[in-house]
């Protein structure tokens, strides 16, 4: 078992086989905490969904902590864009990036849209996959200082375009993130946000065959999931 894993389930008492499943659930498909429970009841496993709410703040962040490292190379030319979640009823951003082949570079959720935001994004993005060639955002004046603000500190400044047409490959990737979040119903908090904000990311990217397997293999989704944990 993977050591970040073993840390989280000295503070959980179910066992990770149970839990793991529910979790996966929660994040891949468009279901309520009220729908895992009953889900779990019908399996002979009565659990509360406040506790499935825990197991996942518990065992998600260790889960996307061990993908980071199975997480395969993206391209150099980037298109990013930010969507709307809602949190305690207040609007907040969420910051993402993809490649023109559509695999997803980076996410982050921000409490505020300014050059502030953006540059913590691309600042991040750039530290875990290395500088892009180009970077195609909208016409947000915000994204636009940042990446000025960002060349200006690099000897071979990063290529910035601005168009919508070509901003629609990420534009579409948004709606698989909201599709998952609508039945959640806005998040607690912002801490709680990102941590499942996180998870369901990974999930995706899983999905889109971002994460790195034995040459051969021919392993699903969910199974790529559970072998984080091992």
């Amino acid at each position: 078992m993977n050591t970040e894993i073993a840390k989280v389930l000295k503070r959980l008492h179910y066992p990770l086989e149970v839990m793991l499943p529910c979790v996966r659930w929660y994040v891949a498909y468009p279901r309520s905490l009220r729908h895992l429970e009953d889900m779990m009841a019908e399996r002979g496993i009565s659990v509360d969904h406040s506790t499935v709410h825990r197991w996942a703040l518990k065992l998600l962040p260790a889960l996307s902590k061990i993908f980071r490292h199975s997480k395969r190379p993206v391209g150099k030319s980037w298109r990013m864009d930010e969507t709307y979640i809602l949190v305690r009823g207040q609007w907040k951003y969420l910051y993402r990036a993809v490649d023109k082949a559509g695999n997803t570079i980076d996410f982050l959720l921000c409490a505020q849209r300014d050059k502030a935001a953006a540059r913590g994004f691309f600042e991040t993005a750039i530290a875990q996959h290395g500088q892009p060639d180009t970077v195609t955002i909208d016409g947000s004046p915000a994204n636009l200082a940042a990446l000025h603000d960002i060349n200006a500190e690099r000897e071979a400044p990063t290529v910035i375009r601005r168009s919508k047409y070509l901003n629609n490959i990420v534009e579409q990737d948004h709606r698989a993130i909201k599709r998952l979040t609508r039945p959640m119903l806005g998040f607690k908090d912002f801490r709680c946000a990102r941590i499942l904000l996180g998870a369901i990311e990974l999930m995706h990217m899983i999905a889109k065959g971002q994460m790195k397997c034995p040459d051969g293999s021919a392993t699903s989704a969910a199974e790529q999931f559970y072998s984080l944990a091992a």
